[in-house]
């Protein structure tokens, strides 16, 4: 596939390191040469230097012949104009990154597409939804397919939980109803897909697929438990606190301090139902004075990662049940995981997720790129004579590096296991590392 991607930045270089190890032709156009110096150092993919909304430039670079084109320049004006000339001057399909709320609305979309832009992504409002999604859990990360039919949880294992020293096949000896699957294991920073004869220890970050019925087990075993929340304290009045306060206002006590004071004073018209406070959240005395101490949820969405890491780590000192950093520089990720810090959102990775699917032949309903984990969960429909088809899930030789956690049919999830087979049409829930990426379009295109 052809693909170009408009804008050097911290989401194109990203979404362009992960869409080279797909092997497909990619090329990065930017504005700035030293940007693309630093990609073309790194990657192995072609760069122009030239501006994305120019007609002259856009036919030099071929875009006639882009399955796709990709706009994620910082400026949303910039992304919209690119998109509808690459469009204009053939490119198959055409995807624009911007920063307004209003164009997303359902009722203003079709504006766009009859524009020529096939699709428009607002990371923010997709952050602020997971943020939203993850109160009241004692979970690091949450995927929902198909209306919660199925989920995917996310949990970090502490001392006491009762799957420790256990392996998968004892769990599952004892337990043969259980409507859940562990399809991943993170420790040390290494992702793995487990066996049978694998075990779970105390810190290994767990990711198990499963339908209603089975959340319960999966909370009873991890040793975690619902979060009872009233007072919430949001720290940064950027695009996703803004979304995460109008959302929750009326549901919980919320105070969002933000730094700079005629944003305050407009969060402080916007927002009904939010107390919100000028202030530097860096200050700790400023977040004690305004009672840190008694919050049941600390969200840190400021621009900055690390006044987000050093915030939450207070947070968690002063007993606050549940913490979410915005952590926008990738190298923290680790870090922030290991301090403690319960939820990171990243927005790059957000933004590749949503994209990354439009590059994949097989039809892909969702795809998560998960924080903290080089790994991704994938929604397929399976196809009609797809190889996913053909057998029990034990006799396809499906991919090592890649598991089936479940699947949806005739609106209902189920977990998969050996013996399962596959029907076309089936909404297929798989979990992934990278190596496996390609070969699964083999199994449901």
């Amino acid at each position: 596939m052809k693909i170009i991607v408009a804008g050097a930045g911290e989401v194109g270089s990203h979404l362009a390191k992960m869409l080279t190890s797909e092997f497909h032709d990619i090329m990065v156009v930017d504005t700035d040469e030293e940007s693309l110096k630093n990609i073309n150092a790194n990657l192995d993919l072609m760069t122009m230097v030239g501006s994305a909304t120019s007609f002259e430039f856009l036919k030099e670079a071929q875009v006639k012949k882009a399955d796709l084109f990709i706009a994620v320049t910082h400026s949303e004006e910039t992304n919209i104009l690119a998109s509808m000339i690459a469009k204009k001057l053939g490119a198959k399909k055409t995807i624009a990154r911007v920063d307004n709320y209003e164009y997303i609305e359902p009722e203003n979309i079709t504006h766009f597409t009859g524009l020529g832009i096939d699709y428009l992504i607002y990371p923010e409002r997709i952050a602020a939804r997971e943020i939203v999604s993850l109160l009241g859990h004692e979970i690091s990360e949450f995927v929902d397919f198909s209306g919660q039919k199925l989920s995917l949880f996310v949990l970090k294992l502490d001392e006491g939980a009762p799957v420790i020293d256990n392996t998968l096949m004892q769990i599952t000896k004892e337990n043969k109803d259980f409507e859940f699957r562990a399809v991943a294991i993170t420790r040390n920073g290494q992702t793995i897909i487990p066996r049978g004869h694998d075990s779970f220890m105390v810190n290994d970050l767990v990711y198990v697929v499963t339908n209603q019925s089975g959340i319960d087990d999966v909370m009873k075993y991890s040793g975690k438990r619902k979060l009872e929340v009233k007072n919430v304290m949001i720290l940064g009045g950027s695009r996703i606190g803004k979304r995460v306060a109008k959302t929750l206002e009326g549901r919980f006590n919320i105070k969002l301090i933000e730094k700079d004071r005629e944003k305050s004073l407009k969060l402080a018209d916007y927002l009904k139902d939010t107390l919100v406070i000028n202030g530097d959240g860096s200050n700790i005395d400023l977040l004690m004075e305004e009672g840190l101490q008694k919050m049941d949820t600390f969200i840190a969405v400021t621009g900055h990662s690390e006044t987000n890491i050093l915030s939450c780590l207070l947070a968690k000192k002063m007993g606050v049940k549940k913490t979410i950093a915005e952590i926008e520089n990738i190298d923290y990720i680790d870090l922030g995981e290991s301090m403690g810090i319960d939820t990171i959102i990243n927005k790059k990775l957000i933004t590749a997720s949503r994209i990354f699917k439009f590059t994949m032949s097989s039809e892909i309903e969702s795809m998560k790129c998960l924080t903290g984990s080089d790994t991704e969960v994938l929604e397929f429909v399976a196809k009609g004579g797809s190889r996913i088809t053909k057998d029990k899930l034990r006799n396809i030789d499906f991919p090592k590096d890649a598991l089936v956690g479940g699947y949806i049919r005739d609106q209902k999830g189920y977990i998969a296991k050996g013996d399962t087979h596959i029907k076309a049409e089936d909404r297929v829930v798989v979990f992934a590392l990278p190596s496996a990426i390609k070969k699964l379009d083999n199994f449901f295109n």
